[in-house]
């Protein structure tokens, strides 16, 4: 029988309770720590403007540690096998290394605050409230995703009842949040990460050595519901062929290595927010680049556990199964008292960096691109550090509420997913379009976004309700068709637009540091001149790619 999620509980004991009070402790200590270094909103928002690039790039990578990525990746990798890998190998590595080569030294010369005021420079006040609320919601949304798997840990520890937990894991992660601001989010992400490595690397040895290695798992898959299919990564994608992901190599290509990805990597604030707080230009670049080493081997401590769990646990391959359970299924099992406290504390931190990430976010945009310029504008600093912290309450208490939809999907990277093609998808086409056309015109930017979005909306509405059943085949590809058509839909809507309205393009004098070929007056603080390789974000960022693409030889 499928195992219910209420019936999943694990055996702690004091120990386990003493590892996980111990990081607790600690994450609350660096946000009082972090609360004197905050004296304006700058310090709030942008931790100052101030973090090197190894502190910023490993919060950037322990930011999108978060809830979709251990639990969601594990029940992929249950549900879909190797295949998986493609949300790393060319669905986040390819991005972040353009984010950080290409797109950081706009965001960062162009001294911008968030995303949404990029779009005011580069378009109009319209577009950056137009992106500015669906932002926000967006990370309402996705906090909700994170409290309700922090809340599933809970659950499974505490035996608490599902409101109870999320409730509980939402007041922690607004103390230390409202306390410190960016800086003390990044600093916990950073401390977040290796507690994260630290907790899930015994589950996967564990594992490993249950199933008799990497051989006895691969054999073990070849006797699943995944058959020998689970064990692949392209083979099999051609048009009309069967798959896991029910996904064929252009929708992946495009889809997901393209639209979604750079969507989301690119153009995602709370991603960026890392960025942005880096010291000078090259340690802003250096960021998401940073972050790209790790992230190429992320799969073996996400992806490999919920392989593991497939072959150990039967009920995952049985119809309506909560993939979601891979990862705590396997803690019950496998992990002795004192480890289990370790994976536990594991896979807290993942969450809580999650959500704080998508709280700073949401913070920082709601007050600096809503409050600010249209609802109370011209106050002192201090009025918007105060708005600042009450702003982080609204998005904790709204991340309550929106954790009872995630409770809804059995899979929430397939949820996750489709919020990414809403939101992240048209605002990429949005950004690429008006970064490399000077002649995109002001409400080409607006008409684009809100074209976008919608009709993404609309071809995931026409899937529910039943045309597009078969064409999508699964809710998953789904997602990489919305996301391709938002894309189309944005382009094309901005061209038509910039034609119509030709004679509003604004001039170059208004563009510098926002178009490509139109410098910016910021004094170049790159250090460009430094020839050693270790600095060089282009030499660094093609040999993430070569090493990303190369990790696909052995699994094609």
């Amino acid at each position: 029988m499928v195992l219910a999620a209420d019936d999943l509980r694990l055996d702690v004991n004091g120990l386990d309770y003493l590892i996980l009070a111990i990081y607790f402790a600690t994450v609350l200590g660096i946000g009082f720590a972090a609360r004197a270094t905050v004296r304006s909103s700058v310090d709030f928002f942008l931790s100052g403007r101030s973090l090197p690039a190894w502190i910023t790039g490993l919060a950037f990578l322990s930011a999108n540690l978060g809830a979709t990525e251990i639990l969601g990746m594990a029940a992929n990798g249950a549900q879909y096998g190797l295949m998986t890998t493609h949300y790393y190998w060319i669905g986040a590595v390819p991005a972040m290394v353009f984010l950080g080569i290409v797109m950081m030294p706009f965001y960062y010369r162009s001294g911008v605050h968030s995303v949404p005021d990029f779009l005011r420079r580069r378009f109009n006040p319209q577009t950056q409230l137009l992106n500015a609320i669906s932002f926000a919601l967006a990370q309402v949304l996705i906090a909700g995703i994170n409290l309700y798997a922090l809340a599933l840990v809970m659950r499974a520890l505490l035996g608490w009842p599902l409101p109870v937990s999320v409730v509980d894991a939402a007041i922690f992660v607004l103390v230390y949040i409202t306390l410190g601001g960016l800086s003390s989010a990044i600093y916990n992400e950073v401390l977040q990460f290796f507690v994260i490595v630290a907790g899930l690397l015994p589950l996967v040895l564990l594992g490993l050595k249950k199933v008799g290695g990497f051989s006895g798992l691969a054999d073990k898959i070849r006797e699943s519901n995944l058959g020998e299919a689970g064990l692949h990564t392209w083979k099999d994608t051609g048009f009309g062929d069967s798959n896991p992901m029910d996904a064929n190599w252009l929708g992946l290509l495009l889809g997901l290595g393209f639209v979604l990805s750079f969507g989301y990597w690119t153009t995602n604030f709370a991603e960026v927010q890392r960025g942005l707080s880096a010291k000078n230009t090259t340690a802003a670049r250096m960021t998401p680049i940073v972050a790209a080493y790790p992230k190429i081997i992320i799969p073996f401590v996400t992806v490999v556990p919920g392989m593991i769990a497939l072959v150990v646990f039967p009920a995952l391959s049985e119809p309506g199964a909560d993939y979601n359970n891979a990862i705590p299924m396997l803690m019950g099992d496998l992990l002795p008292n004192g480890v289990l406290g370790v994976a536990l504390t594991g896979l807290v931190a993942s969450f809580m960096a999650g959500m704080a990430a998508n709280v700073s976010g949401f913070n920082t945009v709601f007050t600096y691109d809503i409050w600010r310029p249209y609802l109370k504008p011209g106050r002192d600093d201090a009025y918007y550090l105060k708005t600042g912290r009450v702003i982080t309450v609204v998005g904790v208490v709204g991340g309550v509420f929106t954790a009872f939809i995630a409770s809804q999907y059995n899979n929430i990277m397939a949820y996750m997913q489709q919020l990414f093609s809403f939101f992240n998808a048209p605002l990429f086409a949005t950004f690429i379009v008006g970064l490399l056309w000077r002649k995109m015109t002001p409400w080409a930017g607006f008409w684009g976004l809100l074209m976008g979005t919608a009709s993404a909306v609309t071809s995931y509405a026409l899937y529910e309700l039943g045309p597009l059943k078969d064409v999508y085949g699964s809710e998953l590809n789904a997602s990489f068709w919305n996301a391709g058509i938002a894309f189309v839909v944005d382009v094309v809507v901005s061209i038509v637009v910039s034609k119509m309205t030709r004679r509003t393009v604004k001039p170059d004098s208004e563009l510098r540091g926002l178009v490509r070929g139109i410098p910016s007056d910021h004094p170049d603080d790159s250090h460009e001149g430094d020839d050693r390789w270790y600095r060089s974000p282009v030499k660094l960022g093609l040999g993430a790619l070569v090493l990303s693409l190369a990790c696909y030889i052995p699994f094609w």
